[in-house]
């Protein structure tokens, strides 16, 4: 990644375009690269411009942020781009499908600015992201929607070669604690957790941390219920 990181604006809505716009040109060490107000628009955007991160809203006409997530985060050549969805609701019905299709991470759309400049940086860093203020709820919200034939518990993870310590690792993660957080649990360094960590997004496949939640969860790790 860039030392600048460049931001591709996608919302139906002019007035919150221009508002996200502003509020990011306005930051040191991001820019805008690109806005689109439908999904169409803003795969075509993201293939063009090659943003490090995407600022998708979920609901847009001609194509919605999900399928629109799921072409930029399913599209080898885009594998840099990372999606952070906006939503106006804290349980809103298609987190669950848009962290699937690959978003890292979402915001509310009322999130305050300074939260929302610094959610951009983690998710550009690599590291995925869930509001701060829903991050439980929203675990336990698309719990509750299962594959039609969910896993074993854990034989995705034996198979992928996950150690116990990474298995105590992942299932924190799952919770929603952060790497200080899991090193002060499992007592051990912070480093060390950002390896068992790096490890983990290497053997299941996945993108970020917000990936790794829903391996937790569909590998039977971790259920609704766990806290």
């Amino acid at each position: 990644m860039s030392d600048e990181v460049r931001v591709l604006v996608a919302d139906d809505q002019a007035l919150l375009r221009g508002s996200f716009r502003l509020l990011i040109e306005n930051e040191p060490g991001l820019m805008v690269v690109g806005e689109a107000a439908t999904g169409r628009e803003a795969v075509e955007a993201a293939v063009r411009e090659r943003p490090d991160v995407a600022l998708m809203d979920i609901r847009m006409p001609d194509m919605d942020g999900i399928e629109a997530t799921r072409q930029i985060c399913g599209s080898s050549a885009m594998s840099g781009v990372r999606v952070l969805m906006l939503t106006m609701f804290d349980l809103d019905a298609y987190v669950y499908a848009a962290l699937r299709a690959g978003a890292s991470g979402f915001l509310l759309k009322d999130t305050p600015p300074g939260e929302l400049l610094t959610a951009v940086r983690v998710v550009a860093s690599g590291e995925g992201l869930l509001a701060p203020s829903v991050t439980r709820r929203l675990i336990e919200e698309f719990a509750r929607r299962p594959e039609t034939e969910p896993r074993p518990i854990g034989r995705g993870l034996e198979r992928a070669g996950v150690t116990d310590r990474e298995r105590q690792v992942l299932t924190l993660v799952a919770r929603g604690l952060t790497n200080s957080e899991i090193a002060d649990r499992l007592h051990l360094s912070v480093p060390t957790v950002k390896t068992h960590v790096s490890h983990l997004l290497t053997k299941l496949d996945s993108r970020d941390r917000a990936q790794l939640v829903i391996v937790a969860y569909e590998t039977g790790l971790v259920s609704a219920g766990e806290r």
